[in-house]
């Protein structure tokens, strides 16, 4: 590690500790020649996984971007950003854990939509409104009859 203050490459580490999500390691490191002090952090560097779109382009995997759909799935029911925020953990685990490196757009709606179904019907069901693209009002009660 080179230090930020004086581009030295000599120093140790004081202090090191996981950070909550457990993914990474902070460490709190001094420079021996200048005795100035700086933060790094260590993760595991993963592929990333690639999502091929209804239309056949590819982009990288966004949890943001799940987090925000699943802001709209609930809307105005009350939801703590940690339960989104754990959906999201859990999707993207499932999707490591397939040992991919590109994925069907749907078959992350449909992880999702199972992970949702556990935590809000309400939710699940605007969620899969949007992802089946239900064009009429039977095919919607449809997949209310299911629950």
């Amino acid at each position: 590690m080179i230090c930020p203050y004086c581009k030295s490459d000599a120093n140790k580490v004081v202090d090191s500790r996981s950070t909550a999500d457990g993914k990474s390691i902070r460490r709190r490191r001094e420079c021996l020649k200048c005795l100035g002090r700086f933060t790094t952090y260590e993760s595991i560097e993963t592929i990333p996984i690639l999502v091929i779109k209804k239309d056949n382009s590819r982009q990288r995997f966004n949890r943001d971007k799940l987090i925000s759909r699943l802001l709209i799935a609930f809307g105005k029911r009350s939801v703590d950003l940690d339960v989104l925020k754990n959906i999201v953990f859990e999707v993207e685990n499932e999707l490591l854990g397939l040992f991919v490196e590109e994925i069907q757009s749907y078959k992350i709606a449909e992880i999702t939509m199972r992970k949702l179904k556990k935590v809000d019907v309400v939710a699940y069901i605007r969620f899969a409104s949007v992802y089946y693209e239900f064009s009429s009002v039977e095919e919607f009660m449809d997949e209310l009859k299911k629950l």
